[in-house]
C-alpha cells in the first residue's frame, strides 16, 4: 500500500482538520495523562502531519510500515526520529508517556489475534500513568457495505479522481482505490487495495483492558469514529 500514493496522500486528505484533531487531543490528554512526562509516540504516523503540530508540546517520534510515508514525514519535519516498523511487532527499547494511534490505523491489523499483539505492543511502550490513544475504525454493525466513494482534486498541474466501493469478507471489510491522476507529464491509472478489520467495541475494550490498562471511551473522539483511551496503571 501507499506504494504509487504516498506522493498524493496530504492533497488527498487535505480535508482533514490536524489543527482541529490536534487542539481536542491535547485536551483529552490533558484529561487523561498522570506520568507526568512529555514523550509522545505515533504509531501509524503516516506523513506525520500530526506529529507536525504536536512536537511543539511534546518530545515526539514516529513509526509507520510504510517507507513511502516515513520519506515524506521525514522531509516534512527532520528533527523528529521516526522508524521504519509493524505496530503489531516492534521493540524501540524506551517507554513513552503517550503512544497514539490515530486514523483508524488500527483497522490495518485485519484479525482480532493482530488487534490483540499491536495493542499489547504499544501498552508495552507505556509509562506507568501513560496512555494509549486509539482511534477506531468502522465495527461490523456501522459498514456500509456497496457504499461509492470518491475524492476529487482539481488544481492547475494536477488532476486527481480517487474512486471505491466498499466491500466485506466475514469480518474484514476491503476496498480498491482507483486512481486517475492527471500531471503535465501525462496520465497515471492504477488500484491500490486496502483491508481492515471490522472490530466491535467490546473487542477492543477487551484488547486494552487485556494489555493492563484501564479503559475510557470518547464518543465524539477526533473526526467522529470516536476515541479508546487507556492508561497504564501507575
Amino acid at each position: 500500500m501507499f506504494t504509487k500514493s504516498a506522493l498524493y496522500y496530504d492533497v488527498i486528505y487535505s480535508f482533514k482538520d490536524y489543527q482541529a484533531e490536534t487542539h481536542r487531543l491535547l485536551e483529552l490528554i490533558g484529561d487523561h495523562l498522570l506520568s507526568g512526562g512529555d514523550r509522545l509516540l505515533d504509531v501509524a504516523c503516516g506523513t506525520g502531519k500530526h506529529l507536525q503540530l504536536l512536537k511543539e508540546k511534546f518530545e515526539v517520534e514516529g513509526l509507520d510500515l510504510s517507507p513511502e510515508l516515513l520519506k515524506i514525514a521525514r522531509g516534512r519535519t527532520p528533527d523528529v526520529p521516526y522508524h521504519h516498523a509493524d505496530m503489531m511487532d516492534f521493540d524501540l527499547g524506551r517507554e513513552f508517556d503517550i503512544v497514539t494511534c490515530l486514523f483508524s490505523s488500527i483497522g490495518y491489523a485485519k484479525t482480532l489475534e493482530n488487534l490483540n499483539r499491536a495493542v499489547k505492543c504499544m501498552a508495552n511502550h507505556l509509562l506507568a500513568g501513560g496512555i494509549l490513544v486509539i482511534e477506531p475504525w468502522f465495527t461490523p454493525d456501522s459498514w456500509n457495505v456497496g457504499g461509492v466513494h470518491a475524492n476529487f482534486i482539481d488544481e492547475p498541474e494536477l488532476k486527481i479522481a480517487r474512486i471505491n466501493t466498499s466491500s466485506i469478507e466475514g469480518r474484514l471489510s476491503y476496498f480498491d482505490f482507483h486512481y486517475l491522476i492527471g500531471t503535465p507529464e501525462g496520465v497515471e491509472y492504477f488500484i491500490e487495495r486496502h483491508e481492515l478489520g471490522l472490530f466491535e467495541m467490546e473487542e477492543m475494550y477487551e484488547a486494552l483492558k487485556g494489555s493492563g490498562l484501564e479503559v475510557t471511551y470518547d464518543e465524539k473522539g477526533l473526526t467522529g469514529r470516536g476515541l479508546y483511551i487507556g492508561r497504564k496503571p501507575k
